[in-house]
């Protein structure tokens, strides 16, 4: 027929090539319940067979994959966009806070300024390459061998092959708290971690969208990314420490003159401004990143409603942990989470309201019905300013645009 294509279904690898179609675009049958397959693959036989079986699917259809497709890669460019128009932002920063230091005191105190930005990359490349060993004390990591957990491996190594990055290393941390981080210094040197609350709370499909989370972290390397920029909030802090002592005690050496003091103040005043503009942008990031690994979670599983899912679970984990003793477990670790822990007893209180049947999960009816009608108070979004994580519902009202 000349308006419909064919598809050949493959019972030994459980896929369906959409035969004609150049691009060798497969429909994976794991990707839906057997009562939630889309009504234009109603047609396929998911059963398996002894020989490839031919089924009709509407060019119409075809169409549709290929603009979900492409809607899909434009969201994952707005992200990239996003993320690299921050890094600019940052150096332009630095660069500019350099200048304005150089006219104020007329190249004086520039070497000074170097040596302050060397001190605080030498911190950073410290803290780049010891980091991994104190999360891993930190988070109590023990990592784990196929033969302890071989269903945790094989989600791990199917993923991290989707995703086209190595196996990264698998570990399960001790603290009493459901989350999942990823860490390490490279793609080859990677480690997805998992606590074994978390794996007591989701389901299969809700853990894969975790660690397709994490994994996708890895692959976009933005965990190296941040670590680098980290470096010029704390050049900005160093040089206001400086210049405030140095202007407090009205100057330094043989720079005292006349207003001395006054100056350097003034150069206290604009790194410190410097130092909170620069956190903010760097929060900014950290946010986008985390938008941005929700949508290789949504690419890789095709389950955007499993992840949304598990990030309510693990909120309602981290609320009903006690306050103090999560605090004292998590520290400064929370940026690493697929969830901050701090912020989830806030955050369930909305969150919450996508659990329409109230049976403890979201669905993909519940994700779509949810993101079309919830909203953000202003209150909210200035708070979210100053976080780590987006907003939980910005987070799921993303993850039902790839639905």
């Amino acid at each position: 027929m000349a308006n419909r294509q064919t598809a050949a279904g493959h019972a030994a690898d459980g896929r369906y090539e959409l035969a004609g179609d150049r691009s060798k675009r497969f429909i994976y049958k794991e990707h839906y319940d057997n009562d939630d397959v889309p009504g234009w693959c109603s047609g396929l036989s998911w059963s398996p067979v002894e020989a490839p079986t031919r089924v009709q699917i509407p060019t119409w259809a075809l169409f549709a994959i290929s603009i979900g497709e492409e809607s899909v890669a434009m969201r994952r460019l707005g992200l990239f966009i996003r993320m690299s128009v921050s890094v600019m932002l940052l150096f332009a920063l630095i660069y500019g806070v350099l200048a304005l230091i150089t006219t104020l005191l007329m190249g004086v105190s520039a070497v000074l300024f170097v040596v302050l930005a060397l001190l605080a990359a030498i911190i950073v490349i410290m803290q780049f390459f010891i980091g991994p060993k104190i999360v891993e004390m930190t988070m109590r990591v023990r990592y784990v061998t196929e033969n302890e957990y071989p269903e945790l491996h094989f989600m791990v190594e199917d993923i991290a092959m989707k995703a086209g990055i190595p196996k990264p290393k698998v570990g399960i941390s001790e603290i009493p708290i459901p989350n999942a981080f990823a860490f390490g210094t490279s793609k080859r040197n990677a480690r997805v971690c998992v606590t074994r609350k978390l794996m007591q709370m989701l389901d299969r499909d809700e853990l894969e969208g975790v660690l397709a989370h994490e994994i996708s972290h890895i692959k976009h390397r933005d965990m190296a990314v941040i670590t680098a920029l980290s470096v010029i909030p704390m050049i900005c802090y160093f040089v206001y420490i400086w210049f405030l002592w140095s202007g407090m005690l009205g100057g330094m050496g043989g720079e005292r003159r006349e207003n001395s003091g006054a100056v350097m103040l003034a150069v206290a005043f604009i790194a410190f401004l410097a130092y909170f503009i620069s956190n903010l942008i760097l929060l900014w990031v950290s946010r986008i990143r985390e938008f941005y690994a929700d949508a290789g979670s949504a690419e890789i599983t095709r389950k955007p409603h499993a992840l949304a899912s598990a990030l309510y679970k693990i909120i309602y984990g981290n609320a009903v942990a006690p306050s103090d003793k999560l605090k004292k477990e998590v520290g400064s670790m929370r940026a690493f989470f697929a969830a901050d822990p701090l912020s989830a007893k806030r955050d369930l209180r909305d969150l919450r309201q996508a659990d329409i049947d109230r049976n403890g999960r979201i669905d993909e009816y519940e994700l779509r019905e949810f993101a079309a009608r919830a909203k953000i108070s202003m209150s909210e979004r200035i708070m979210e300013i100053f976080s780590t994580h987006p907003h939980p519902v910005s987070r799921v009202k993303r993850l039902a645009d790839f639905a």
